[in-house]
């Protein structure tokens, strides 16, 4: 298997920290923060990856080098212009395309079993997978809703099927996806999830999602970092996400 970090945003509200250093490489714990999903990848024995770079991605390159320091072998996606996520996942079809696929965000702390969830996936059979977890103050925008059998049903707000949708949910920034889903995806700069995702679902694509109820810390503004640089260090070690290279 083959995974993906989206590395190449610019990081910008975290300026001005993030002027002069890219956001995967801004330190928590003692350590890059885009070491946890390198962690993460590697306990579920994913050991080809491909970062795509934008801002300040020579810094990140030279960083993380070939990944033998985190026991994985990375590929670099240099974007010019960017791509936003779906198009830079597209950018990187010849990488990814050869089976089933993980890509994660390069600013998120997870606990999480990833081999449990790639199972999970190929049981259902499903083109795309999320990880989603509760949204109980729609904090965020994603108002994702799952029916029984996992099937996203809700997306952004928009019913795609009638029925059960459960409670309220959002993304937490990790996909297990396979090949076919290149066939929605053109060249071009666009998001996975308001672009790729609402036309699988219009197109009654199984799309399904993964609860996670365990512990998840994004690290994308100053008071989710400080929440992360307080907390995370206790945890290294507890889950596949903490793991220490």
């Amino acid at each position: 298997m083959r995974g993906m970090i989206l590395a190449a945003g610019k990081g910008t509200r975290l300026r001005p920290l993030t002027d002069s250093v890219p956001k995967a490489l801004v330190e928590v714990a003692g350590q890059p923060m885009i070491a946890f999903p390198l962690q993460l990848l590697r306990s579920a024995g994913v050991e080809e990856v491909v970062i795509n770079l934008h801002h300040l991605g020579a810094q990140i390159r030279t960083r993380l080098g070939d990944g033998r320091a985190y026991g994985v072998r990375i590929s670099y996606s240099e974007e010019e212009p960017i791509l936003d996520t779906g198009g830079a996942v597209a950018a990187a079809r010849d990488f990814l395309g050869g089976g089933t696929f993980v890509v994660l965000n390069a600013d998120t702390f997870c606990e999480l079993d990833l081999r449990e969830v790639i199972a999970w996936h190929r049981q259902r059979q499903a083109v795309g997978t999320l990880v989603v977890r509760a949204d109980p103050d729609a904090l965020r925008r994603d108002d994702i809703g799952i029916d029984p059998s996992a099937r996203i049903r809700r997306f952004l707000g928009r019913d795609y099927a009638p029925g059960d949708r459960g409670p309220r949910l959002m993304f937490a920034g990790l996909q297990v996806l396979e090949p076919r889903i290149f066939d929605y995806m053109p060249p071009g700069a666009y998001s996975m999830t308001h672009d790729v995702y609402p036309r699988l679902l219009a197109a009654g694509e199984p799309l399904v999602g993964y609860v996670h109820d365990g512990y998840w810390q994004v690290l994308d503004t100053p008071a989710d970092l400080a929440a992360g640089r307080q907390e995370i260090p206790g945890r290294l070690g507890r889950g596949s996400g903490g793991e220490r290279s």
